[in-house]
């Protein structure tokens, strides 16, 4: 996917570092904390939601529907928002979803070369390496190099396809179903399926 003269949108923090906008909204938090009209309780709940409960695991559910209903798969790769949107995962950053099927003969990645565009309503919060500089760029340079970074390396002949995520759509890895998981139920598959893999830096595995 071409990355080049797409809008993106940059009212989220850019790099491991914190942007002049995460500072401030860290400053906004310690001072509300201060004045008691927010419970720092509260706060850590409303995190720990969105780091491990409303994602990566609605992702993941996501992709065990696409495993085992052909209809469901076709529709979200006929249309991915509406799609994901029926299992009731919708939100900001959210609205214009496109799903990326890996197959045996292609591997496909995400990333956000200018900021860190990033679809928290299946994923939840992007992790740290994802909005880093050195991924941004290396991963467009260099994709098979940053998936060894990764621990996953591909066969010679599988093509390596990088998508960059802009404010106007935003990708959603569907990573080959493993071996040996067949009558398996949705919510068992479910939980095979890690962040990583619907990123694309990561592969879906039986438990050792």
């Amino acid at each position: 996917m071409p990355h080049d003269g797409h809008h993106h949108d940059h009212d989220h923090g850019e790099g491991s570092e914190l942007s002049p906008i995460a500072l401030r909204v860290k400053a906004l938090e310690s001072l509300l904390v201060e004045k008691g009209y927010v419970d720092p309780k509260a706060l850590d709940v409303l995190i720990d939601t969105y780091e491990t409960k409303i994602g990566p695991r609605n992702g993941a559910r996501v992709v065990a529907k696409a495993w085992t209903d052909p209809a469901f798969a076709d529709w979200l790769k006929r249309d991915a928002t509406a799609a994901i949107a029926s299992l009731g995962y919708t939100g900001r950053q959210g609205e214009h979803m496109v799903a990326l099927f890996n197959t045996p003969e292609t591997h496909n990645m995400v990333v956000c070369t200018l900021c860190s565009c990033y679809p928290w309503p299946v994923l939840g919060l992007p992790p740290v390496w994802y909005k880093s500089m050195p991924y941004r760029s290396r991963a467009v340079i260099e994709p098979r190099e940053v998936l060894k970074d990764f621990g996953v390396t591909l066969p010679d002949d599988r093509e390596v396809r990088v998508w960059d995520s802009t404010a106007e759509v935003r990708y959603l890895v569907i990573p080959e179903r493993p071996a040996g998981t067949g009558g398996w139920s949705e919510e068992k598959l479910a939980a095979l399926v890690t962040r990583n893999a619907m990123i694309g830096t990561g592969l879906v595995s039986l438990p050792a």
